[in-house]
């Protein structure tokens, strides 16, 4: 796979929700290009495919797939928060975004940015967030986010 910018290679790529079959399309693979992903039985992934699932339109991930290859190419993941604030307000939650090495340059990352985005404005949230590298930064302001505060973790493992 090359990546090029014609609109007809965009406009085959079509973003949808995650699929159980998508285990074997590459979907755990290409979660290690973003960070630490050991591996994960069909068991398990069945187990968290459904706890997922059951959660509904408050946890979904979505994916991208080259259809030609019969791969899992690009993804990404939004939760809602229901909160107090701001009359019981909802907050989107952008997590595991990754295009796979081979078809960055495709705005496929966009797409899948704007998928999620466009959920969480539907679901009723006053605003949708995520973390990010400095790396990344500019990647998220073209998608219209804006830096605000700083990110804190600790980590138990």
């Amino acid at each position: 796979m090359h990546a090029s910018n014609s609109s007809s290679e965009e406009q085959k790529f079509e973003v949808r929700k995650l699929q159980i079959s998508d285990k074997n399309k590459g979907f755990i693979e290409l979660l290690r290009q973003l960070t630490v992903c050991d591996s994960v039985s069909d068991k398990d992934f069945e187990d968290r495919f459904r706890g997922l699932s059951a959660l509904g339109d408050d946890h979904i991930i979505s994916v991208i797939e080259d259809e030609s290859l019969g791969k899992i190419v690009a993804t990404g993941s939004v939760f809602i928060e229901k909160k107090f604030l701001r009359n019981c307000g909802k907050v989107g939650h952008i997590e595991d975004v990754v295009v796979d090495s081979n078809a960055r340059g495709l705005k496929l990352g966009k797409k899948i940015i704007a998928f999620l985005t466009e959920h969480a404005h539907l679901m009723g949230c006053y605003k949708v967030i995520l973390d990010c590298s400095l790396e990344n930064k500019e990647f998220y302001e073209k998608c219209g986010f804006k830096q605000k505060e700083i990110q804190m973790v600790k980590y138990f493992i």
